[in-house]
């Protein structure tokens, strides 16, 4: 399922096989603890940040609409990323974990049960519902974007992403760098592409 889409034609790769396998394995490490057989000390009922509530929401999303469309490899992918992420958090969110376990399943079904189980549950994960993504967590609090002097990048700058173009060409203009670089100058006029840049002209 990873080597590509399921409707195309793979050539065997069984480095494709060893990779899948030490995704697993990650996966597995995220829960488990291999020394006693525990759960990890790091999984906890703590509320997840931002960023993590976004990760979590965005997976369940990539994951559900790729299976739909038998997608598979794209949908491992998505849980590869989530996996790299929630795998180094110094608290992983119990309820976070049980999810990524149940958009596992269809792929690893067997991981995926004995996961489910080690968890705390006593019934088969078969019969629970499918995780449901909240568009509204989905959205970025901020965006990077780049400051342009006459066309040439200067600056970057972090900047609201519902923000409209007069107001990141106000944050712009606001910020100290930019300031440094138009010292003097006059300006002339600025362009904002939303969420991307502001291009500040001067003479």
């Amino acid at each position: 399922m990873f080597m590509g889409p399921l409707r195309e034609v793979k050539p065997w790769n069984t480095e494709g096989v060893e990779g899948v396998h030490r995704f697993l394995f990650r996966f597995w490490r995220m829960i488990i603890d291999t020394e006693n057989g525990g759960l990890c000390a790091e999984i906890s009922d703590e509320p997840m940040d931002r960023d993590s509530e976004r990760l979590l929401h965005q997976t369940i999303k990539k994951v559900s609409e790729d299976i739909e469309t038998l997608d598979y490899n794209t949908a491992i992918s998505q849980l590869m990323i989530a996996v790299n992420e929630f795998g180094r958090a110094p608290k992983r969110n119990r309820q976070a974990m049980e999810t990524l376990v149940l958009l596992i399943s269809p792929m690893a079904p067997h991981i995926a049960e004995e996961l489910w189980q080690r968890l705390g549950h006593e019934t088969t994960l078969a019969y629970e519902p499918w995780p449901e993504y909240d568009e509204a967590k989905l959205k970025l609090d901020s965006v990077e974007i780049a400051i342009q002097i006459n066309g040439r990048p200067r600056v970057r700058m972090a900047v609201p992403a519902d923000a409209d173009k007069d107001a990141m060409c106000e944050l712009a203009l606001a910020n100290a760098e930019v300031q440094a670089h138009i010292a003097g100058k006059t300006l002339v006029k600025t362009i904002a592409v939303p969420g991307r840049l502001v291009n500040i002209v001067v003479k």
